[in-house]
């Protein structure tokens, strides 16, 4: 099946296996018995800083969620909340939990400028978010 015949789950199915492919590559570099730490700091950069795409992958993945959340959120048969909010948490759970802990792993490994030292987060207002204090 090409073009307009195939199904907008079939498109969803063949971008998650070559996304998966993409992460297998990364997987398998992280993996390399020759890598040094400022190269594995410099890869897990790659994930969260402004590359290519913009905002890196893990702010990329937390957006599609987002997009996913805001669909549920029209879709939702009593507008409850009951698929969209944990989509949206999901969202901002990987901005913030994950996002932030790659930059300290990234850190502590290697230096980046004035990125040497782990900033310190507190609990912000509303959905769990986290402000930077430091």
């Amino acid at each position: 099946m090409t073009g307009p015949s195939r199904t907008r789950l079939e498109r969803v199915r063949a971008s998650i296996g070559i996304a998966q492919l993409a992460l297998q590559q990364i997987e398998d570099d992280l993996n390399a018995d020759d890598i040094d730490r400022a190269e594995l700091a410099a890869i897990l950069r790659e994930l969260i800083e402004d590359t290519d795409p913009p905002a890196g992958f893990v702010a990329t993945f937390a957006q599609m969620l987002t997009a996913a959340a805001k669909r549920a959120e029209q879709l939702e048969p009593d507008r409850d909340g009951d698929a969209s909010c944990p989509l949206h948490e999901a969202a901002a759970l990987i901005t913030d939990d994950a996002g932030i802990r790659l930059v300290w792993a990234a850190n502590s490994l290697h230096t980046n400028g004035d990125l040497c030292r782990q900033p310190q987060h507190r609990r912000g207002p509303g959905r769990g978010g986290v402000i930077r204090t430091a």
